[in-house]
């Protein structure tokens, strides 16, 4: 019913930037939140950003606040990340979740959010 569609990954040097996007189909598309996790190799998934669908509020993990920003167009249904400033240490696959139980605002754990993304890789090189 809700499928999710994330594309913008790649690699970039670090320093550089990358906005990824994700795009959301579904006859009633009106999440609580949706947020952006990563998976670096051999590590778990963490939270990234969030923001509330209705109002925008967002919020962002220590290491990348200031340097990553999440936005949403509630007319398109997609949510974006652009990532600014990129570290090797945010190398990993970026999940696209959206979450439509009330848990999921202003959360930051996967397990409020019902629905994800195929994943899309970013990498940074040196």
């Amino acid at each position: 019913q809700v499928q999710l569609v994330e594309s913008g990954g790649g690699l970039v040097q670090a320093g550089g930037s990358l906005r990824l996007s994700c795009a959301a189909s579904g006859r009633t598309f009106s999440p609580y939140a949706m947020g952006w996790f990563r998976q670096a190799l051999g590590k778990e998934r963490q939270f990234v950003a969030r923001i509330n669908w209705s109002s925008g509020r967002t919020g962002y993990t220590e290491s990348v606040n200031g340097r990553f920003f999440i936005s949403r167009d509630n007319a398109k249904n997609t949510v974006y990340l652009q990532m600014n400033s990129l570290k090797a240490e945010d190398a990993g696959v970026y999940y696209c979740a959206a979450g439509l139980r009330f848990s999921a605002v202003d959360s930051r754990q996967a397990s409020d959010y019902g629905y994800w993304g195929q994943g899309t890789q970013v990498t940074v090189s040196p």
